[in-house]
């Protein structure tokens, strides 16, 4: 079983980019995390940042063996798509369109931050939505995704 696990936009800040809302832990001490956890539960993690939109969705594409003679590379998704979580049709569209099983997870609680910030374009393409947890939101996320996948 493989999952890649997507950061969007701003998560290689992490430690200090508005620490009072994201933590004062990096980006490396995530992914530090997020294989330790996903080697106990015997899964195989990839991890991917990135700032751009058109890189997060050829990745997804890419995860989903999308093009010709493409092979498919990842069983599920885990994705923190940043502020595109607001903005971006086109990564739910990606989503979608490949088929592959995605949580979307978020450290905060966009939910009760209120304007655009709570609302998520991406939502309805996942198979679940976890927010405000912190790190924890990715290790729920990558649990959530090994259910859907025994399912």
């Amino acid at each position: 079983m493989k999952i890649l696990v997507i950061h969007g936009p701003n998560l290689n800040l992490l430690g200090r980019r508005e620490p009072d809302i994201y933590g004062t832990r990096t980006l490396f001490e995530l992914d530090t995390e997020i294989s330790a956890h996903a080697r106990a539960a015997g899964v195989e993690i990839d991890t991917f940042q990135s700032n751009h939109e058109g890189a997060i969705i050829d990745r997804i594409q890419a995860a989903g063996g999308v093009g010709v003679g493409a092979a498919q590379t990842a069983d599920a998704i885990v994705i923190n798509p940043g502020a595109y979580t607001h903005t971006s049709l086109a990564i739910a569209d990606a989503i979608r369109g490949t088929g592959v099983p995605t949580v979307e997870v978020h450290l905060s609680d966009i939910h009760s931050r209120g304007g655009i910030r709570s609302r998520s374009l991406v939502a309805d393409a996942c198979v679940a939505n976890i927010a405000g947890l912190g790190f924890e939101s990715y290790l729920r996320g990558i649990d959530a995704a090994i259910e859907v996948l025994k399912s």
